[in-house]
């Protein structure tokens, strides 16, 4: 077995388990809230169209979409929560995932609950009337056991829904089998992605193969299949409830003492991730990854101690969180953010690990000769023929606004594309011009050629290392952490992501962290002494 699938079986139980665990929770409650609400509206025609139709609107949002909102309502609710009881509660990872799951889950266990209700021959329920049963005799002895056949097939249908839904729980800050698809699209491991793909459809084959078959013992009246169908669910579930906690046991990692460390959805991130622990490992410190956090929620996280360690960018902060506007000197934008970070986030900045990763534009070289273009001012001219792509955010940066309003340039065409594929867009000529970061292994891959920003438009992008107000006074956590503190320059950072990225004997982003301390120590050890 080659290393990368030797790896990806290794995270399995875990990815599975927490995959397993948002499943079985929001299926609950959307059993809990869905049935009452199935029988109310099937009793009160007045309120069925409404309710189906608000239920029906739900699923219309984007998964992605609805799981995203469920942070900033989280947050609200646990500012509220905070405030009346003294006790907040995590807004990032497992609420808003179950949460967002759980409004899922609703459509097909409601509707489905609501026809099968509705199924029953009027004249049984009025036989169980006319042999004096209550209207609620009449509903759990007669209604619901003739209608559970078809309510178990809704169950089943949320069932498969929500399995494939909860992979994309994954830039919340839940782990699930999603890990694999984002974090393989991001490193361009696409046996990560196809196991994480595979692994989700064999989970959903294997649910709705359990609860298929208390469909049937439903229908069969088969009290022998429906305890051997309980009891595969039970395993199931209980194995996927348990593991988390034996497995974290089992790494060390499960104590409340662990550090985490928080990483964003691009393969640098996941690098220095893999360093920041294997550093840990080496000093002693129990640590534990959170990976592919959305661009705006690493901070967020970081701030209210959901994560403890990050890597965030001074021109990302200074643009979307602080809202400054325009290019600055790098000193000072780095001094004032260090400052707001504390002020205001109360987040302890150890400092800059001496590379920038900014946002620049870049083009295939040989297109860039032709056309005698070296820096952006020189493209402003052809930009009117030319197109450009940008990953999903960064039309709407401030970044591009800068760049777009300092150089009065329009391209015939914006793209947006997943940074997975935009490098390869450019270098194929599907577009011309692409939203590059200036440490990406895949620049020098695809001999693409990065252009000057000669009236600085951009603003400077120094990685900083960043520590959690729940961490900020940990000394042992800044002893080990510190070391890395400007030692690592550009050059070594686009080399080490270049091991990822590159096609022919790619590395994992763990192996890659490895390679990066090794060149860190050699350049430290050649280092003259003062």
């Amino acid at each position: 077995m080659n290393d990368n699938l030797a790896r990806q079986f290794e995270i399995l139980p875990l990815n599975l388990s927490h995959h397993l665990k948002i499943t079985v929770i929001a299926l609950a409650i959307g059993v809990v809230i869905g049935l009452p609400l199935s029988i109310l509206i099937a009793r009160k025609k007045a309120l069925r169209y409404p309710v189906l139709t608000a239920i029906g609107v739900i699923q219309t949002v984007p998964s992605l979409a609805l799981l995203a909102l469920m942070v900033p309502l989280m947050a609200k609710l646990s500012e509220w929560s905070l405030s009346l009881s003294g006790t907040g509660f995590s807004f990032f990872g497992l609420y808003p995932t179950v949460a967002a799951l759980s409004l899922y889950s609703l459509l097909p266990i409601v509707r489905n609950s609501v026809t099968g209700i509705l199924g029953v021959e009027p004249t049984l329920t009025e036989a169980a009337r006319g042999l004096g049963m209550t209207d609620r005799q009449a509903l759990f002895r007669v209604e619901l056991p003739l209608a559970l056949p078809v309510i178990v097939a809704g169950l089943r249908t949320a069932t498969v829904w929500v399995v494939g839904t909860a992979t994309l729980a994954t830039p919340v800050g839940q782990r699930s089998l999603g890990n694999y698809i984002f974090s393989g699209l991001q490193t361009r491991n696409w046996l990560a992605v196809l196991f994480g793909c595979v692994a989700a459809a064999a989970l959903a084959v294997t649910l709705d193969f359990l609860i298929g078959a208390l469909e049937r013992a439903a229908a069969e009246r088969s009290r022998k299949l429906a305890v051997a169908a309980f009891a595969g669910l039970a395993l199931l579930f209980g194995g996927g409830l348990v593991a988390p906690t034996l497995v974290a046991q089992y790494r060390g990692t499960g104590g409340s003492d662990a550090v985490s460390i928080g990483s964003k959805t691009f393969t640098e991130q996941y690098i220095l991730a893999s360093l920041f622990q294997q550093t840990f490992n080496d000093a002693g410190i129990p640590s534990r990854r959170v990976e592919n956090l959305g661009s705006t929620f690493g901070l967020d996280a970081l701030a209210q101690g959901e994560i403890d360690v990050f890597v965030d960018y001074t021109g990302t902060i200074w643009a979307n969180s602080m809202k400054r506007s325009g290019p600055d000197d790098r000193e000072r934008v780095l001094a004032e953010v260090t400052e707001w970070l504390s002020a205001e986030r109360g987040i302890r900045s150890l400092g800059s690990l001496g590379f920038e990763n900014a946002y620049a534009l870049a083009m295939r070289r040989d297109q860039a000769e032709e056309l005698g273009i070296e820096t952006i001012a020189d493209l402003a001219p052809h930009a009117s023929k030319l197109s450009i792509g940008g990953d999903y955010e960064f039309f709407e940066r401030p970044e591009w606004r800068s760049i777009r309003d300092t150089y009065d340039i329009d391209f015939s065409r914006e793209d947006t594309f997943d940074s997975t594929f935009m490098y390869q867009a450019a270098a194929t000529g599907q577009v011309d011009v692409i939203s590059a970061f200036t440490t990406d292994g895949r620049i020098d891959a695809f001999d693409l050629v990065v252009l000057d920003d000669p009236r600085g438009a951009i603003p400077p992008y120094d990685a900083l290392l960043l520590l959690s107000p729940r961490v900020a006074d940990r000394e042992d956590v800044a002893a080990a952490l510190s070391p890395l503190v400007g030692e690592i320059g550009e050059d070594l950072m686009r080399s080490a992501n270049g091991l990822v990225d590159r096609d022919a004997d790619k590395k994992p982003p763990s192996a890659a962290a490895r390679e990066l301390r090794g060149w860190i120590r050699e350049r430290s050890s050649s280092s003259p002494t003062p």
